[in-house]
């Protein structure tokens, strides 16, 4: 499948040999979910379905995801059944394929790998991309129960976290860390009124975790970065967060599946909801 590199998880991450393997196996799903949202209609994985974050994921009207029954008709549209293997890749080293993962955690479908390397990976080592929408036949996905108190945290529980002095991980840029900058560089600086960091955070930019070709680093790498520099470890109850959710999803997914810490709650609401919160506290 791919080499496990020391992961506490290995069978969560495929290879580019893999897909295009099983670019034919009816039982696997491939999903493509990026940050710019042109991209999958400039070519994509033959096969492959587009779920957009924001069009597809969010609720149009509540900062929230959609609820149950729209997971289910979402995944019932593009013929994926609960047994189907969900493989997610996409731009900027897979953080949207990572956030899109996340999400299909919460709704419970475990069967979900992501694409080793990414979108940019596939194109690279210049493999077979196609401009045709792929269509399924319907399938009937029953609605699950979303559970949200496992990986996910809210505003109350960063709070009380922070309180308790246990270990948050902001994966921002250094400038957004420092209160410098309100979004990465060269984006709009907009999305909150006040900038710096939640007190108490380790500063660990979560393109860290990434080879310059997108796959991630080896669970040793993984270790010098995250334990024996930052001093996390795996009985540790984590927090990550960045702006809105989707850097942190891809430093949720090293620490939960590649270094297997059993307890990283993802605070989707991040810095956006933090630095707008009245009286929350922040620390430069």
């Amino acid at each position: 499948m791919s080499t496990n590199n020391g992961y506490a998880r290995p069978d969560v991450l495929v290879s580019t040999e893999w897909v295009a393997a099983h670019l034919d196996d009816a039982s696997i799903r491939l999903v493509e979910s990026n940050e710019d949202v042109l991209l999958y209609s400039t070519g994509h994985i033959p096969g492959a379905v587009n779920i957009d974050w924001h069009n597809d994921l969010n609720d149009p009207v509540v900062r929230d995801y959609i609820n149950a029954e729209q997971f289910a008709a979402l995944l019932s549209r593009h013929g994926i059944t609960p047994e189907t293997t969900v493989v997610f890749y996409g731009d900027k080293n897979n953080w949207w394929a990572a956030y899109a993962f996340w999400v299909f955690q919460l709704f419970g479908h475990t069967n979900a790998k992501l694409l080793n390397g990414g979108r940019a990976k596939w194109i690279a080592e210049g493999r077979e991309v196609t401009r045709t929408t792929p269509g399924y036949a319907p399938s009937s996905y029953p609605v699950p129960v979303r559970d949200d108190r496992a990986i996910r945290a809210f505003r109350a529980d960063v709070l009380e976290h922070v309180a308790a002095g246990l270990p948050l991980v902001d994966v921002r840029s250094p400038g957004e860390y420092k209160g410098e900058l309100l979004h990465m560089a060269d984006y709009p600086q907009e999305g909150a009124l006040r900038g710096g960091h939640i007190p108490g955070a380790k500063s660990v930019p979560w393109a860290r975790a990434a080879n310059p070709d997108g796959t991630f680093k080896s669970a040793a790498d993984l270790r010098a970065i995250y334990e024996e520099e930052q001093g996390l470890k795996a009985s540790d109850t984590v927090v990550a967060y960045c702006r809105i959710g989707e850097r942190s999803s891809h430093t949720w997914f090293v620490l939960t599946y590649l270094l297997g810490y059993p307890s990283v709650r993802n605070y989707d609401g991040s810095w956006t909801e933090w630095g707008n919160g009245v009286r929350l506290p922040v620390e430069k």
